[in-house]
């Protein structure tokens, strides 16, 4: 059951968060999990990503090779952290922020921090956004476990976001 996922984005997005949350959630439901993360020298704007690997049997190589699937939050990570996806793969992009999708057959565009800015008020809270769909996309994680991860890291408010409020 071994799936690789990427978050990606530019710093101050929050990928590396989600990921962490992400991840957590997979341990409180008694799966394997490990989390990587990766940025650019500057604290807002640079390069960003954070892997997850969740599996039923021990991680021994906590390192992604060929992603499950890409989360993309710019057309930067779109077009830097796609590459090496599964041929049969999911890429997730931020439908307004990677106006260019790459060419890859498999692609879901979310208006991720549209939602955020219109359901929430904030486009900080993009990243939690994010974390409801992928949950949905991929069904490795319970939503319910999501939400209660993200309660210990997000303050109240970006719950309402998860749950598509």
């Amino acid at each position: 059951m071994r799936k690789e996922l990427r978050f990606s984005g530019s710093g101050g997005q929050g990928v590396i968060t989600a990921a962490i949350i992400f991840a957590e959630a997979a341990v409180a439901e008694g799966k394997e999990a490990v989390q990587s993360q990766s940025y650019g020298p500057e604290a807002r704007g640079g390069a960003s990503k954070a892997e997850v690997i969740i599996d039923d049997k021990t991680i021994y190589h906590p390192h992604v090779e060929t992603p499950d699937l890409v989360l993309a939050m710019t057309q930067k990570a779109a077009d830097k952290y796609y590459k090496d996806l599964n041929p049969d793969g999911l890429l997730v992009l931020d439908e307004e922020l990677v106006p260019n999708p790459p060419d890859f057959p498999h692609i879901v565009r979310v208006p991720i921090t549209k939602l955020a800015i219109e359901e929430v008020g904030k486009p900080l809270f993009a990243n939690i956004v994010a974390l409801g769909a992928l949950t949905h996309l991929t069904g490795l994680v319970s939503f319910d476990q999501v939400k209660d991860s993200v309660s210990h890291r997000v303050p109240q408010v970006g719950w309402d976001a998860v749950e598509g409020k």
